[in-house]
């Protein structure tokens, strides 16, 4: 039997800046997309940064929140809980191509005719069996000691304290909370805080804010060191992706 999709609900929702969708799950698959803006997603497992041109997967049955960073509009498209064309049982950021976008932007507009809307339907099941997965992920530790941690540097990604100083104010050494966090996030810390700092920047950058400010309010001694460490998450630099 053949794929489909089933757009039911809504599919178009524009989102204020800072605006909340508390928790829910559904029991279909959706892959949300913003069309403009970006999208923060947040599930138990962890927090994933949505930017433009790229999608979020999220399967049936999981729980989780969206908030919007700049003027957003969310597009998205309902699966049937057995249609998975990547086969993805966790929440994925996708990359979107520019045929994909034209798709899911056509299947979210007005209602086309029904012979049209099979024929897109079946492109998008296409293209996104070839999508990549990007590395959007913010895993969020389950320890309490690693959750202080996390919520000192989430609130302020300018800090600079080291893990051993961190781990004072959390009531661990050093050596736990490196372990912990290997083992809870599968990343080191520092590579847990690069990401974070890099899903920080993306909210200020949909915000307005100049590379420059961005850089110092993410903890970066330099915008050179923020623009490289941007270019290798995202594969291009700041002003370039502000650009597109």
């Amino acid at each position: 039997m053949s794929q489909t999709l089933a757009l039911t609900g809504p599919t178009r929702r524009p989102l204020s800046p800072g605006e909340l969708v508390d928790w829910h799950h559904h029991d279909v698959n959706q892959l949300c997309y913003p069309l403009h803006g970006i999208l923060e997603v947040a599930t138990p497992l962890g927090v994933w940064i949505v930017p433009p041109l790229r999608a979020v997967w999220i399967p049936a049955a999981v729980p989780h929140a969206h908030r919007a960073h700049g003027a957003t509009e969310m597009r998205t498209l309902i699966f049937p809980a057995a249609t998975n064309p990547l086969g993805l049982r966790q929440p994925t950021v996708l990359a979107v191509d520019p045929l994909l976008r034209e798709v899911i932007a056509a299947l979210t507009a007005e209602d086309p005719p029904p012979r049209q809307r099979r024929n897109l339907e079946h492109l998008a099941l296409d293209r996104l069996r070839h999508v990549s997965a990007l590395p959007l992920c913010l895993p969020w530790p389950r320890d309490d000691r690693l959750r202080t941690v996390a919520r000192i540097l989430a609130d302020d990604p300018a800090d600079s304290r080291s893990l051993a100083d961190l781990g004072r104010v959390a009531g661990a050494g050093e050596r736990t909370l490196s372990r912990l966090f290997r083992a809870e996030t599968g990343m080191t810390f520092p590579q847990w805080r690069a990401q974070m700092r890099i899903q920080h920047a993306l909210a200020l950058l949909a915000a307005g804010e100049s590379v420059t400010a961005v850089a110092a309010a993410c903890g970066f001694p330099t915008p050179s060191a923020f623009i490289e460490t941007f270019r290798k998450a995202l594969g291009t630099t700041p002003g370039r992706y502000v650009a597109a």
